[in-house]
């Protein structure tokens, strides 16, 4: 996909009611959220916040419109809008993702330890984390054994479905 193309999806998503808009062939993928998206929780207090950069592999980087944040909340990461490649020195390691949409949290409650933490070794079935989703909270079960390498949300964020969570070296 190429530059312009890239351009004329945003424009097109920012001129129709679209919400979001994923995108994704190979390495490459887009997310691209419009002015009318709300967000995973339920929270209807939604303000736009600052142009996000889009970084194109092999191009200089573009503004495109704003992500969405929640007035109560603190921002969306300005990656909203992203195009990126898979990085070579971490394609060995396996990526735990999200199952559903919800919000992330490291431990069962907020005085109890984090289930992993970086450095940890866990098994296929143990439990890495908790999603909420309509007030319905969900362990997330590992699909895969190995040590944790990094976490990849931060505690108590909004998260989507097959969203990368953890990345985990199976060796």
């Amino acid at each position: 996909m190429t530059l312009k193309e890239i351009q004329e999806l945003i424009k097109l998503v920012a001129k129709t009611e679209l919400s979001e808009f994923r995108y994704k062939d190979g390495d490459v993928k887009l997310h691209i959220r419009g002015k009318s998206y709300v967000g995973g929780g339920n929270n209807n207090n939604q303000v736009g916040v600052g142009p996000s950069i889009i970084n194109v592999p092999g191009g200089a980087p573009t503004y495109g419109p704003a992500p969405v944040a929640s007035a109560l909340a603190a921002p969306v990461a300005p990656a909203a809008l992203a195009v990126a490649p898979v990085a070579d020195d971490e394609s060995h390691y396996v990526e735990v993702k999200s199952p559903m949409i919800g919000t992330f949290y490291r431990s069962p409650s907020p005085d109890k330890e984090a289930y992993v933490k970086v450095g940890d070794m866990i098994k296929k079935g143990d439990t890495v984390c908790i999603v909420e989703a309509m007030k319905l909270f969900n362990e997330i079960e590992s699909e895969v054994s190995g040590k944790i390498i990094k976490m990849l949300v931060e505690d108590a964020s909004p998260i989507e479905y097959d969203q990368p969570l953890y990345l985990v070296d199976p060796s």
